[in-house]
């Protein structure tokens, strides 16, 4: 079917237009099971009109070592895994190096799961219908995988059922579900979001209500705190906005950039990602009111990291983040700060994530003594920047990456660019902020 600006008011109405093309459903032994986070809100609908119940499949991403947004496989509960033969073959991966991915991605499958189900176990599909919905279908990766894993937990009959995807959506996944349903398949297609009036992040506490809620129980109450704080630096009182899950595992601290504040949606869509795989942020402004017209203070790195430093120590005495490891995120010359601030604290902070940044501009002493494993993201058309990252990055002695992300501009506006930056600092923290007792490991990185 082709439809032209197809357009969906938020998650629930697309829900409920989906449902509209299951009836046919109704009445069966059928289960919805949802891709959280965005696919939860599409398939409350679904399970309500269908008078299903409703579950979830929790899914995680097999990471080819030395390039983890290329996907080798993916593991789901109850010890499934999938992997893709090809990827594993042109990559030379080794039992031992998928074993050590496996590892890392299961415990957080496993804190996930955790999260949403509680001590509940997982619905039992064997012989039963299995209705796989989503909010969208944009490459179909997760889609597969999720059909593949719900099969391998013995599903008899899986319907694998979005509000929109590309035209050639059938074409790429009609070899993994029984039967494909879609509300629309408009084209041109570029993001699922852009058919959407209101596609903003579905939070866990939303998931946690509906799943609450179509199992006719009181949704629970909300576990993170979420508030503007201000804190001392220096001598002057700096805003910022502090988010904690309640099983935080670490905090990163955001240093932005020129021209830019705790406001902005590019580090904001960042932070919520990181809160959603377990991690604190803290959003604040380097500056004053008074300060940010003073271009001289916008470039000067030794008063930026300094004032960092002083936020970043300021945590270690706050009841709710004292006991977290600490991560540093840094957008433009907000990357130069976070390693003036790696470099003064040393093993006090635990990792370094660089996004469009300049990190030269920390200069060659302040590079040469950063201890925190450290990653540098770049577009791919931003030449200019990533020849200087590449050569910050040779100045550093500690362990580094320098991740391009393809047909991304300086500010990661193009369509799925800034997912890939969220997605590769997620793991980049989640690998390298450990409390005492955290599961996970180091990732090693290619040089």
């Amino acid at each position: 079917m082709h439809v032209t600006g197809t357009h969906f008011t938020d998650r629930t109405d697309a829900g409920r237009r989906l449902a509209a093309r299951l009836g046919h459903l109704s009445g069966s032994d059928a289960v919805v099971v949802a891709l959280p986070r965005g696919g939860v809100p599409v398939a409350a609908e679904v399970a309500a009109a269908l008078g299903a119940p409703l579950d979830i499949c929790v899914i995680r991403k097999l990471g080819v070592p030395y390039q983890p947004e290329l996907g080798m496989g993916a593991i789901g509960e109850g010890g499934v895994r999938v992997l893709n033969d090809e990827v594993m073959r042109l990559g030379g991966i080794a039992p031992d190096q998928l074993a050590d991915v496996e590892r890392r991605e299961r415990a957080e499958l496993e804190r996930r799961a955790r999260r949403y189900r509680g001590d509940r176990p997982p619905a039992d599909l064997r012989g039963r219908t299995v209705i796989v919905v989503d909010d969208g279908i944009a490459t179909g990766s997760t889609a597969r995988a999720a059909c593949r894993i719900v099969r391998a937990r013995g599903a008899a009959r899986v319907v694998l059922a979005v509000p929109v995807a590309p035209r050639d959506w059938t074409d790429r996944l009609a070899d993994v579900a029984d039967e494909l349903v879609c509300v629309a398949t408009p084209s041109p297609f570029f993001a699922i979001g852009e058919f959407y009036g209101d596609f903003s992040q579905t939070d866990d506490d939303e998931v946690l209500s509906l799943l609450a809620e179509a199992r006719g129980e009181r949704p629970p109450a909300p576990v993170a705190l979420d508030r503007e704080v201000e804190l001392s630096a220096a001598g002057v009182r700096l805003p910022g906005h502090l988010t904690v899950p309640a099983d935080a595992r670490g905090i990163v601290v955001f240093a932005h950039g020129s021209g830019s504040s705790r406001h902005s949606p590019r580090n904001r869509h960042v932070a919520r990602h990181l809160n959603q795989s377990g991690l604190a942020t803290l959003l604040f402004d380097l500056l004053t009111e008074a300060e940010e017209p003073d271009r001289s203070k916008v470039f000067d790195v030794g008063l930026l990291g300094s004032r960092l430093t002083a936020v970043a120590e300021r945590l270690t005495a706050l009841e709710t983040t004292r006991a977290l490891p600490l991560g540093l995120f840094g957008a433009s010359t907000g990357a130069a700060a976070a390693l003036h601030t790696a470099a003064d604290l040393g093993p006090g902070v635990g990792a370094v994530v660089s996004r469009g940044g300049r990190p030269d501009l920390a200069g060659p002493d302040a590079l040469g003594r950063v201890t925190a494993p450290t990653l540098l993201v770049v577009g791919g058309l931003d030449g200019t920047v990533i020849d200087l990252n590449r050569r910050a990055r040779a100045r550093l002695r500690c362990e580094s990456e320098l991740a391009v992300v393809p047909r991304a501009g300086h500010l990661f506006e193009e369509p799925g660019t800034l997912d890939q930056v969220a997605e590769l600092a997620g793991d980049w923290f989640r690998h390298h902020l450990r409390a005492p007792g955290d599961p996970f490991e180091p990732v090693t990185q290619s040089s």
